[in-house]
């Protein structure tokens, strides 16, 4: 699985959630929510530290990562997270 994240989604985590250089943000699964690959969960974005990292990204100094217990949700998929410039938030794309 690959993880990719564009600057410009990178920069917009970096300012809402008040992130600095060097930290790690890890996208995780949780029950509920809306728009998910699976019906019934959807992912969830926190800073957290690293334990069991199945795949990982650095964009802006961030550390974007997926830990190898929410492999399953993926399917085999990779995550693609851009940019929505009209709404001005951050789109993910399984692909």
């Amino acid at each position: 699985m690959k993880l990719d994240i564009s600057s410009e989604a990178a920069n917009w985590y970096k300012e809402e959630l008040d992130i600095e250089d060097a930290e790690e943000l890890r996208f995780f699964v949780r029950y509920g929510g809306v728009g998910g690959k699976i019906p019934g969960f959807s992912l969830g974005i926190k800073k957290d530290q690293p334990l069991s990292v199945h795949t990982s990204s650095t964009v802006e100094g961030i550390t974007f990562f997926i830990e190898d217990s929410d492999l399953w949700y993926f399917e085999e998929s990779d995550l693609e997270i851009g940019f929505d410039d009209v709404r001005e938030e951050p789109v993910l794309k399984y692909v």
